[in-house]
């Protein structure tokens, strides 16, 4: 779904900007640890997480540009089971 564009921003695209934040989404979920250990390594894994958790919800979020305020509408109630 295309993100309405706003006359004050021509050259800002939000719906391109989700789509970056999805590619970051991606590239944390498939980078791999790098060679340390013990509470360095965990720390990583934790700060891979956050990151990963913080892109996904943009990269999800429908964008709208009105009047020059970009706002990124994010659902975050859980999914329902059709089945239930």
């Amino acid at each position: 779904m295309a993100a309405p564009t706003d006359p004050a921003t021509p050259s800002f695209d939000p719906d391109a900007m989700v789509e970056r934040f999805r590619a970051r989404a991606d590239a944390v979920r498939s980078r791999g640890l790098p060679p340390v250990e013990g509470p360095d390594r965990e720390r990583f894994k934790r700060q891979a997480q956050t990151d990963f958790m913080d892109f996904a919800m943009i990269a999800d979020a429908q964008p709208s540009l009105e009047g020059g305020v970009l706002t990124l509408r994010i659902d975050l109630r859980p999914a329902v089971d059709p089945g239930s």
